[in-house]
């Protein structure tokens, strides 16, 4: 292992596998590419294996990122993400030669990640995964739930073969282990106060929206598609329509759902996939926030909403179960129970004071969210795991990871 170099910490040669990476635009990509920026800036050397993407040039060298790229494919019923293959004998070679890595961290699934998984397993390199696609709740939004427990048992395998798998909420982890999934450890997640911020509101995006002054806006950001339950998004949209005739009505993303949604519904807007600033406009200029979705791990987008300062109606579970406080910061809902749904969504709309005051609860709450204590907790972990294999070196106590509740 390498020599001290970030604080009281070892650094580390990490091999980061996964099989969606910036500039793809998902949940799964930002939060991987933040974790690589995080531990290059904190001196450990990171080894990145990923698909190619659609008309990349080839892999460019970085101090502190070495950067190799496979063959991928569409996965057939989520043709947004790739699966990504390694051609026999790649994984073995670069990890039997000098830069041997301390530890593999296998962020996806696919076929890529189990090639990981068995090639460290065979090196005796320690590896971690993470879990952050509930691909077997999927399953039955595309008409395959006949395969949803033949895709549990191939998560299962997968990540039990893995020294650790981390999740970001209790809850995940009590999930997960009840599903018989071993050594699961919960890492948080943040979210840049700084670049969602209610400062970002701006009448000018507003008017493009036909907004002319104080019109409610109801927001969705993710991906249009079958498993973000947006036929409930457009029900409670409605809803409060039917009590505000001035509400409109926008959904940022994109996906297979949305030239349906725009045929069925022209007045709503539909700017397309946003990123950066631009995004973070586009959040802080609407009011409230409906999240319909039942399948998350965890939802980024909850905490963007949040730090954006919008008045959210969302199920009482991952992101929204961990950081928000009902009645207070947010109304939350019964997971399932569409009709809760639906009459709260319905009262934001009756109660302009209760929005107004639960945007500033929303925005308080988010400020809790550090993205960079949660890669201080990342960093313990990967470290404790790797110091394991070293006789100890740079290992924590499990007890010592900090849990944001």
């Amino acid at each position: 292992m390498n020599t001290h170099i970030h604080g009281t910490r070892n650094a580390l040669r990490v091999a980061v596998v996964t099989e969606t990476y910036p500039p793809e635009i998902n949940g799964v990509a930002r939060t991987v590419g933040l974790m690589v920026e995080a531990l290059c800036e904190r001196g450990h050397e990171v080894q990145l294996i990923r698909p190619r993407q659609r008309d990349e040039p080839a892999a460019q060298a970085e101090p502190s990122l070495d950067l190799r790229l496979v063959p991928g494919m569409p996965i057939p019923f989520y043709r947004h993400l790739q699966m990504g293959f390694a051609p026999p004998g790649l994984l073995h070679t670069e990890w039997s030669s000098k830069r041997r890595p301390d530890l593999v961290h296998v962020v996806t699934e696919g076929p890529l990640g189990w090639a990981a998984v068995s090639t460290a397993r065979r090196l005796g390199i320690p590896t971690c995964s993470d879990f952050h696609t509930n691909f077997h709740s999927y399953s039955r939004h595309y008409g395959l739930g006949v395969f949803s427990g033949m895709v549990s048992r191939y998560l299962r395998a997968l990540h039990n073969r893995t020294d650790c798998t981390l999740v970001p909420t209790p809850e995940m982890q009590s999930n997960l282990e009840e599903l018989a999934f071993e050594r699961v450890k919960v890492v948080g997640r943040g979210v840049d106060t700084r670049l969602f911020s209610p400062a970002r509101r701006t009448e000018r995006l507003r008017a493009t929206w036909g907004c002319r002054g104080s019109e409610t806006v109801v927001l969705y950001v993710g991906r249009i598609a079958p498993e973000k339950n947006l036929g409930l998004f457009v029900q409670a949209a409605l809803a409060m329509r039917a009590i505000d005739a001035s509400v409109r009505v926008v959904l940022v993303g994109d996906g297979p759902q949305a030239a349906d949604l725009r045929a069925q519904h022209p007045d709503f807007v539909f700017p397309g996939m946003r990123t950066g600033g631009d995004l973070a406009e586009h959040y802080a200029s609407a009011d409230v926030f409906l999240f319909a979705s039942t399948t998350e791990t965890f939802g980024n987008v909850t905490l963007e909403a949040m730090a954006s300062g919008l008045a959210l109606v969302a199920y009482d579970y991952a992101a929204a179960r961990q950081y928000l406080r009902n009645e207070t910061s947010a109304l939350l809902v019964p997971l399932d129970d569409d009709a809760a749904f639906l009459r709260t969504a319905a009262r934001l709309a009756e109660s302009p004071g209760l929005a107004s005051r639960l945007r500033t609860e929303a925005r308080c709450a988010a400020e809790t969210a550090s993205w960079s204590r949660a890669f201080d907790d990342l960093e313990r972990v990967l470290c404790s795991i790797a110091g394991a294999s070293r006789g100890g070196l740079g290992a924590v106590r499990e007890d010592s990871v900090h849990v944001e509740t």
